[in-house]
Parts: structure tokens; sequence; C-alpha cells
């Protein structure tokens, strides 16, 4: 191969710095790739290319681009834009860069945006697509189907021939970069066919009207179609999704939450069966029980609606609806509906959460005495949150689950504490979703020197109405650390397979149920069962009546043997001081029931009296009739 002459090689780097008064149309990504496939073409001039790799070029509708934006012997035009007469026009046999501004195609429906070799194009039958390429040797355009017309070529061509078919046209001589054109006309039946650019491999051998098939520079697969399913919205190519704020438009609902005075977006784009954009049109928006809609584009956030409904005449593409609370704090779950010249193409259903309207406590522990309890169990949920003995969970008036930050502040309720308890801290709860303990927020509580308990309270403002919510009043109790334990199974006798549970029962010093904090590590015998649960390790917290559980399966990989047998629970830190190993007995069984030979002979000698009282009774009964 012969690199081109470098004065020539200079000139065609200098084409691509002078834009024409089209390319200053083009959108700035266009021209970057056009200017940028330029100086390839213009770096690599007179080389011969014998794989061609896709390009962004244009759709059906586009405005035509130039041969010299393709790749020498390497790019399959296609004109886009559609011809408004009875013909398609071809390209005309000028220079490169300016024979494509009168080309147009006739019933092309839609365009990919390549020029390689896998381009795809879909067209009604008997259509005829305008097809142009810069090659620089010997090139041939061939069909699988329908044939081929109004040639023409410029530069070095020499001839143009076609077969006797006219599904092969060949055009030879060409030694530097040249257009070369052509109109093809579609079959009249409907199918898949392909539309082929051969060109010299460079080692001699050249394309001829009756092999054609050297090397292919581009190709085009065209499904030919009796009518056009365009115009006409398609939902498998059409976008329509919620989000949290405007963005680009995806199939795909977003999973956050929406609080009280925040919005929703339901982003759309709107296509036809051939990607192609449906333009403008009649758009309108519902929304039920009262939601507050309004138009706007995914790049730009809108203001809220003043109504349930808005009509619009506008563009399909990259918008977005918006979606607002009809009254400020009140929850709102909306099903949005909007129809684009009177087809429904989106309908969502969305819920926006209301201010807190209620709170529940629950999970509760028992405090330290003479503690503010503040980081005592910091880890309980598997975060690092303080005062975790006990959570609180805040709902609007629908039951919603409400994002405790963003809503307003806690504080505890000072009418119901007590000179023993004698103040509550309580942290807000954080996350969106309630597949998190985050949700929930937590609470701890002053305790005195002495046990004790008492109702108290928590309150909740909302921020934005100045609302106060009060809790329904929760058990506090405060004790001593565990002293000592007793310990029993729930139920006296067990069958191998069943569940068994171990109850550990711990009192403070003066025989109150102890407080929460972890009585220490423990060594538990239970034959015949094996522990199951998780809780019970040396860090677990204790219940608020001072009391841990523990789960075993009655039974062992070997099986069981039947009998009594005798456990024992013993923590150590406890025995040490004044607690007592607990030793509590049970029973296990296999759940077979042995039978001895005298009560097999008792069950038979029973059965035979039954038989002969029924013989009796059967012999009084004849001899009546």
């Amino acid at each position: 191969m012969e690199l081109e002459d470098p004065q020539d090689l200079r000139a065609r780097f200098r084409k691509f710095l002078i834009l024409t008064n089209e390319r200053k149309k083009m959108s700035k990504t266009t021209l970057r790739k056009r200017i940028a496939l330029t100086a390839i073409a213009a770096l690599t001039a007179g080389m011969l290319s014998f794989a061609s790799t896709p390009v962004a070029f244009a759709a059906a509708g586009d405005a035509n681009v130039s041969a010299d934006d393709g790749t020498d012997n390497g790019s399959l035009i296609v004109a886009t834009l559609a011809s408004t007469g009875v013909a398609a026009n071809a390209h005309s046999a000028t220079a490169i860069g300016s024979g494509h501004v009168a080309a147009t195609s006739k019933g092309l429906l839609v365009k990919d945006s390549t020029s390689g070799t896998a381009q795809t194009a879909t067209a009604l039958t008997g259509a005829v697509l305008s097809l142009y390429a810069p090659v620089t040797t010997t090139a041939a355009l061939t069909a699988s189907g329908g044939s081929f017309a109004g040639m023409t070529a410029a530069g070095s061509i020499t001839s143009v021939t076609y077969n006797a078919a006219n599904s092969t046209v060949l055009f030879t001589g060409a030694t530097s970069a040249t257009p070369v054109a052509a109109l093809w006309t579609a079959p009249t039946t409907a199918g898949t066919y392909t539309v082929s650019l051969y060109v010299s491999n460079g080692l001699g051998t050249a394309p001829t009207t009756t092999s054609p098939a050297v090397t292919l520079a581009g190709q085009i697969t065209v499904t030919v179609v009796a009518t056009s399913a365009g115009g006409t919205y398609a939902a498998s190519k059409s976008e329509c999704g919620t989000a949290v704020q405007v963005q680009a438009p995806s199939n795909t609902d977003s999973t956050s939450a929406r609080n009280n005075g925040q919005s929703w977006y339901l982003n759309l784009d709107l296509d036809d069966a051939y990607d192609v954009s449906l333009g403008s049109g009649n758009l309108i928006a519902t929304a039920t029980n009262g939601g507050l809609v309004s138009f706007g584009t995914t790049t730009a956030t809108s203001s809220a609606g003043t109504a349930s409904t808005v009509v619009e005449y506008g563009s399909s593409q990259l918008r977005s609806v918006r979606i607002d609370q009809p009254t400020a704090g009140a929850p709102l779950t909306t099903t949005v509906t909007v129809s684009f010249n009177g087809t429904t193409v989106c309908t969502k259903t969305v819920t926006i959460r209301g201010e807190v309207a209620s709170l529940e406590i629950g999970d509760l522990l028992t405090g330290d005495l003479s503690s503010a309890n503040a980081s005592t169990l910091s880890s309980r949920d598997g975060t690092t949150r303080e005062g975790q003995f006990g959570y609180i969970t805040a709902k609007d008036s629908a039951g919603n689950i409400v994002n405790q930050t963003h809503n307003g502040t806690f504080a505890g309720d000072s009418a119901t504490y007590t000179p023993l308890i004698t103040a509550i801290t309580t942290v807000l709860g954080t996350s969106e979703s309630t597949s998190s303990n985050l949700y929930r927020g937590t609470l701890t509580w002053t305790c005195g020197a002495t046990a004790s308990s008492a109702p108290l309270k928590v309150k909740f403002t909302n921020t934005t109405s100045g609302t106060v919510i009060t809790s329904p009043a929760f058990t506090a109790r405060c004790a001593d650390n565990p002293y000592t334990y007793t310990a029993g199974w729930d139920k006296a006798s067990y069958i191998q397979g069943e569940l068994a549970k171990l109850t550990v029962k711990f009192l403070d010093s003066k025989g109150n149920p102890a407080n929460s904090l972890p009585p220490g590590a423990s060594v538990i015998t239970a034959p015949m069962m094996t522990l199951i649960s998780t809780t019970g390790s040396a860090t677990a917290n204790l219940k608020a009546d001072g009391s841990v559980e523990y789960t075993f399966a009655v039974g062992l990989s070997t099986g069981v043997t039947a009998g009594t047998f005798t456990s024992t629970v013993d923590f150590s830190a406890l025995t040490a001081v004044a607690a007592t190993v607990a030793a509590p007995s049970y029973k296990v069984g296999t759940g077979i029931t042995s039978v001895s030979n005298e009560e097999i002979l008792k069950s038979i000698v029973a059965l035979i009296a039954s038989i002969n009282k029924q013989i009796q009774a059967l012999q009084k009964l004849i001899l009546k009739r």
C-alpha cells in the first residue's frame, strides 16, 4: 500500500479545520465527532480500509452527512433526508464534501446511526434509498433483492456499469478519494434484504459485476415492511420512571421515599416502534387524591402545580411531571396518569409522607442505677447510636413511617419525670427505609440510686407546622446489675426433634429483676440438646424483665437416649461472688412407645369379648324374625 503524497495529506488535514455553514448548525457533540473522523481520515488517507468501524451517523429524518465524514473504503452512507417530491435523489457527481446536500431517500422509516458493516434500516415496500460512499479503489454496490439506478461518480472513476438484473453496480478506476452513489429500490415484497459495498483487496483482486464480493466495506440490513409502525407510541421504545429529581428518563422507578414538603418527578421520553421521537402533541397529566402536577423538562426543575390535571401542547421528548402534596403536612398517595394525543403512555403511583402524627415506643430495656445510660447500649442494633434502651417509630396520619430527622425534633415529657427517673435522652431516626433499624429513633432515661419504674412519655415537634405529638406512656425501669439468677426449661419433657427453650432470670442484689446490662460469659451444658440460638453470648443484653432466653434443638446428630437429664447453667462472674450454678432437669424421649406382651394379650382378650357380644346380638335379632 502507498501513502498519500504529503502535499495532499496536508491539504486534507486542513480540510477538517474549515467549518462550512452547514457544520456551524450542528450540535457540539456531532461537530466533535465529525472533526475527529475527518482528522483520522486525513492521517490515514490513501491506505485501504479492510475493517469498517461503525461511527456515529445520522438517523432517518436527520440532515445528511458528507461522504468525507466516513472512512474511505469503509463507510456506506444513506441519505436520511426525505424526498418532498415523487422520487428520490442521488448524491450528485461533485466533490466529497458538497454532493450530499441534494441527496434524498423515499420511504425510509428508520436508520441506525452507524455507517459500517452492521447497519440496520427499515423502509416501506418499493422504497428508494439514496446511497453513497467515499472510495479510493474499484468498488461495487450489490443487493440481495431490489435494483439499482441513478448511479453517479466523480473524480478518478473511469466507468460505471451494472449487471443484467441491476442488482450490482460497479465503479471502476478510482485512485484517490471520490464519492460513488446509486439509488436502490427496495422489493415490493416485505422481507429482509442486504445492501453491501465491496472494494478491491489491495492485492490485485477487484470487484466485478459478476463477482463483486471481494472486501466488505459497508453493509445495511434493510427490513422492508408493507406499512409503517412509525408515529405511534411504543412502550418498548419509550421511557417512563419515577425519581426524586429531574433526570434522564428511565423505566426503572426510584426506591427512595419522599417526605413532607418534598416532590416526586415522573420523567419520560416517548418514541415510536422505530425508536423515533413522536414529536410534539397534546400531553395530559392527571393525579388522583388531589395530587398537584405540573409539566417541565428533564433538565430543569419546574414549579409546583396548582391543579390535579394539567394539559399542554408540547414536545414528547425529555419531559417531566412534578408531583406535590395538595395540603402541607398531609400524606399523599396518588396515581398519576400521563396521556399523549389521547393514548395513555405512563401510569405511576407514588407516596409523599406527611408530618408526624403518632409515636410508637417499643423494645424497651432496663436502665442501670445512678446512670444516664446514654452510651451503655450504643451498638444494640449494629450501629453506634447512643441510648438504645428503647425505640421510637414515628408515623404520619396514614400510618406511613416517617423520616424523623426530616420532620422535627424529640424531647422528653418533663411532666412525667420522677425524683428517681429524672430525664429522657432521645436520638432521631435517620433512615428513609424500614428495612433498617435506622428509621427508628432511640431513647434512654437517667436513673437514680434506687430501683424504680415510671410511666414516661416523649414529645415530637413538627418543624413545619409546629404541631407537638406526645407518645403513649411507656414503662421505664431502673435496677442494679445482675447479681443472682435462676434457670428453667419451658417443658418438663421433650421428644426428639422438638425445640426447647431455657430461660435464665437475673436479679440484682436487692432481689429486683436486674437491669439489661450483659451478665457476662456462661457455660451451659444440656445433655441430648444442641444450642441453636444466637442470643445469650457474653455481650447479650437482658430483656426489660432481667431475663435472657436460649433455644435448643432436642437431639444430637447421633440421636437421643431416652431418660432424665440435668443441665447446668454457670455465669462464672456471678457464681464467683454470690450466685449458685443452676441445674434444672428435664426428660427426653425418642417418641417411640414400647408395648409389653401382657398389654398385647389383654388387648386380644378384649377384642374377642367384643366380637362375642356382637355375635350374640346378631343371633337374638335373627330369632325375633
